[in-house]
């Protein structure tokens, strides 16, 4: 009901739609006055709303206003590469401090023979690896670098937002 009586108010029903509507507003009550809130509705937004329409010098004053601003230099001018440098050096060091203390675990001196080569994984004792000093101390200290790392990472992001 209200979707025709906004298109008759319109204009953009057809000749006979027109009519037909134009009777029910005449002869229905309730067409009547749901048409006669729709049209003070109509007549409130013609009369009394106007579009505002930006001036037209908008996009250069826009332009003139972010010309004003400091804008950011690209990113190789303010990455720190000295951090980037360490983190890498941080990490080459732990994977290089593995790999050395794992060949170091290994008995050079038995004689293997290579055409009867057979690895039993299960048959590794880890514990030897993970229950030395060296290797709990190790763990620690990466423990301790990485909590450190973490906490540098979240203060330098609470003063960034703050």
């Amino acid at each position: 009901m209200e979707e025709t009586l906004w298109n008759y108010i319109d204009g953009s029903l057809s000749p006979e739609e027109y009519s037909f509507v134009e009777k029910l507003v005449q002869e229905n009550t309730g067409w009547k006055t749901k048409y006669a809130e729709l049209l003070e509705v109509h007549q409130l937004m013609q009369n009394h709303i106007e579009l505002e329409e930006p001036s037209l010098r908008f996009t250069q004053n826009v332009m003139e206003e972010i010309s004003r601003l400091y804008i950011r230099p690209a990113a190789q001018s303010y990455i720190n590469k000295n951090i980037i440098w360490g983190i890498a050096i941080f990490f080459l060091t732990t994977i290089v401090g593995l790999l050395g203390y794992a060949f170091g675990q290994v008995n050079w001196s038995q004689p293997t023979a290579s055409d009867n080569i057979n690895y039993n994984i299960n048959a590794l004792d880890w514990s030897k690896l993970f229950n030395s000093p060296y290797m709990n101390i190790f763990i620690m200290v990466n423990i301790v670098l990485g909590l450190m790392l973490l906490d540098m990472y979240l203060s330098k992001r609470k003063k960034k937002h703050a």
